[in-house]
């Protein structure tokens, strides 16, 4: 069951949220800059980590029907609506970013969510999907939203992202401080030296992806050469005996 979104504003409201907010948005912008002339979707609830990217052509932050969907931004024109994460209400190839965060955790169909995902990103467009790590002390943590629904290996969401049509072009870990509060102002330092001396302690996978691009199918050669010459590879019919004699007699 997904956690409501009061719950989730709730928790990014608090200190130890604050600093999963800073860390991720950091990883996410180091990875696209603030991506102005794009088209960006947020799904789950990624509006903590969307801020950044105002300044993109268009910014959408569409939330799963039973987490429940809030007003946001804060002010000026509201960019949140409420879907249903297995069919996206948005035309195919319509976004060049999207932003998964607590998403595919507690998704009914991970496959179909992610196949969707597939369906709006455009040609050139890439996807992070922000998981909880199955090995993290984070996926244990029931009081933060990282501790429900399904963590996963790196292994685990590449098999996802490859069967939904998507090819993962980069991942890092994040979240290195353990999910305690009194631990939240260091967070940063965490973060530093975690991934140098103790990299199975993460809480978070980040997994980059683009959209698998297939090769055309090279075309027979046979099939070109006839094409070029209609009946050059089909079999003539074998002579007659008399046609044969014929063609022997002197002129």
């Amino acid at each position: 069951m997904r956690r409501d979104v009061v719950e989730l504003r709730e928790f990014y409201a608090q200190p130890l949220g604050e600093a999963v907010r800073e860390t991720l948005t950091r990883k996410v912008f180091e990875t696209w800059g603030d991506a102005p002339g794009v088209d960006m979707l947020g799904l789950g609830y990624a509006t903590p980590f969307l801020e950044p990217f105002l300044s993109a052509r268009r910014v959408t932050a569409a939330m799963p029907m039973r987490q429940g969907v809030e007003p946001w931004p804060a002010h000026g024109r509201r960019r949140s609506c409420l879907v249903d994460e297995a069919g996206l209400p948005f035309p195919t190839a319509m976004f060049d970013r999207v932003l998964v965060v607590h998403g595919l955790e507690e998704a009914d169909s991970p496959a179909a969510m992610l196949a969707e995902i597939g369906r709006v990103l455009s040609g050139s467009g890439r996807v992070i999907i922000a998981a909880a790590a199955r090995g993290g002390l984070w996926a244990h943590a029931e009081k933060t939203p990282f501790g429900h629904g399904r963590p996963f290996t790196r292994g685990q969401l590449e098999r996802l992202v490859r069967a939904a049509d998507l090819e993962p072009t980069a991942w890092s870990q994040a979240l290195y401080v353990p999910p305690w509060r009194q631990l939240a102002d260091w967070a940063e330092n965490f973060e530093q030296v975690g991934s140098r001396i103790w990299p199975g302690a993460a809480g978070l996978i980040l997994m980059e992806a683009c959209k698998r691009q297939f090769a055309a199918r090279a075309e027979p050669a046979a099939n070109l050469l006839e094409s070029l010459i209609p009946e050059i590879l089909h079999p003539a019919p074998a002579p007659t005996r008399r046609a044969v004699e014929r063609d022997a007699e002197p002129a």
